[in-house]
């Protein structure tokens, strides 16, 4: 209604000016965001063969999916039972704390996966590794914490970038270092080799960690607000105005909020948009290994290990620089909303290439240049699918309607997402398996329930809002 008080001209509302990210802290989150993808990934170019050496599936190549969807789940598991606990730890204790526990809880896990030669061994190995890290999402609420409004989607697209670059050195380190006594036997000619032959991309992993341990207890600052260092004020810190003392008491009490509180529509929509993002994305993870190393008779690729750490070497890589170069550009161009929605339309594509590829395998008898094209296309197509993982982190992100709040979100997020990569592998896998060896639609049944799966996210990421929440106002 227009009165007498109403202004005569309308001022248009201003763009706040990026503010700089904090470069060297985010510099050191970054650095813990890529150890962690090498240890995780570097197990998947050999996971399949060092399955069918232990001797459990009694030679039945089909059945390998099974078991190595059941080893690739039990990290999962593991992480859901604590994952939250871990979260709401760094909402009381602080940040810094719980990323050293969880360092350490990988290596360990690293070490003893290495050294294991039966399955039980691996699966201990793999609980171990997810008990006791949280890590994944205090990183993401520590980035949350480092950024604003302004330049959140610079600083959340480099989180994908790291694990990108991490998913391409891991099945490098993997696929290459694998049974080291056959490919250097002059240098690896102990029998301890022999014994353990896949200790050493597991060591060199572990190292890595051992590296990110040390940089993080050296220099990354505290940035819960209540534990944090006086000199860690609104420079270091992109979205915060300082705390003073005398309210430490009541965001202390904020941090302790009942969960129940938390569980509004604001917050539950983008979780259940990262949880089914999650599953498809661990499932399409899975089936990339499993569809390389399936024999050509069966409707695979046949690649070696090696081969297998290329390709998704190459996909990590491509993936890291595209991520770089025009993640935040794309999402001040097009908006959060409507890139995630492109992104994950691109699931169903991304699916149909796998028996495209069995059926130019068949056809043609060989892996060519049409298979190596098609693998291209595919590779393409997942890159863009990629970019949904920012923008569900934003959207999650803003939906803490307090700062001290956001780990405990962050871990109800990581949670969903730990359930459904649970549910992920084991299902994708075994799905994979029963459709070649029941011949359900041609052995494509698997890729035709994920794509109906892709169906139902795509109508989730309707429902997310149309803008990101200013967390400053």
């Amino acid at each position: 209604m227009i009165s007498e008080t109403t202004p005569l001209v309308v001022v248009a509302r201003t763009k706040k000016p990026k503010t700089p990210l904090p470069k060297f802290q985010i510099g050191i989150l970054m650095v813990l965001q890529l150890v962690e993808p090498i240890a995780s990934m570097s197990i998947f170019p050999y996971i399949n063969q060092l399955i069918r050496e232990l001797g459990i599936t009694g030679g039945d190549d089909a059945a390998v999916g099974y078991y190595a969807g059941i080893i690739e789940s039990l990290f999962f598991v593991a992480q859901t039972l604590t994952m939250l606990r871990w979260s709401r730890l760094s909402d009381r204790i602080g940040r810094k704390p719980v990323l050293l526990v969880g360092l350490s809880g990988t290596c360990i896990s690293m070490l003893c996966f290495g050294l294991s030669t039966t399955f039980w061994g691996l699966v201990v190995s793999r609980c171990m590794c997810g008990v006791l890290n949280g890590n994944v999402s205090v990183m993401k609420t520590m980035v949350g914490e480092l950024t604003d409004s302004t330049n959140m989607a610079q600083g959340f697209a480099l989180v994908p970038i790291m694990w990108c670059i991490g998913g391409f050195i891991g099945p490098l380190i993997g696929g290459t270092l694998a049974r080291p006594q056959d490919n250097w036997p002059g240098l690896f000619a102990n029998p301890f080799w022999s014994k353990y032959p896949y200790f050493l991309p597991c060591a060199v992993s572990a190292s890595g960690i051992i590296v990110g341990f040390f940089v993080l207890l050296i220099f990354l600052e505290e940035t819960l607000s209540t534990k944090r260092r006086p000199k860690l004020t609104a420079t270091t810190l992109g979205n915060s105005n300082g705390v003073d003392s005398n309210n430490r008491e009541d965001l202390s009490q904020t941090s302790n909020m009942p969960l129940q509180s938390l569980l509004t529509p604001t917050i539950v929509i983008p979780i259940a948009n990262y949880a089914m993002l999650a599953l498809l994305d661990i499932a399409l993870m899975a089936l990339f290994p499993l569809f390389f190393s399936t024999p050509t008779y069966l409707g695979g690729l046949g690649f070696t290990p090696s081969r297998i750490g290329l390709w998704m070497a190459m996909l990590a890589i491509s993936d890291g620089i595209f991520q770089a170069l025009f993640f935040a550009k794309i999402v001040d161009w097009v908006g959060p909303k409507r890139l995630f929605c492109v992104s994950v339309s691109c699931f169903a594509p991304v699916m149909l290439m796998f028996p495209i590829m069995s059926w130019l395998v068949h056809t043609r008898g060989m892996v060519d240049h049409a298979i190596v094209f098609t693998l291209v296309s595919q590779l393409a197509l997942t890159i863009i699918w990629d970019m949904a993982f920012g923008t569900v982190f934003m959207f999650i992100t803003a939906s803490a309607p307090t700062k001290n709040v956001l780990g405990t979100i962050n871990g109800l997020g990581q949670t969903s997402a730990s359930m459904a990569r649970v549910i992920g592998p084991a299902f994708a896998t075994s799905l994979f398996a029963l459709s070649k060896e029941h011949n359900i639609l041609n052995g494509n049944a698997v890729y035709v329930v994920l794509i109906v799966l892709a169906g139902i996210l795509r109508w989730l990421g309707s429902q997310l809002p149309d803008e990101i929440q200013d967390r400053d106002e």
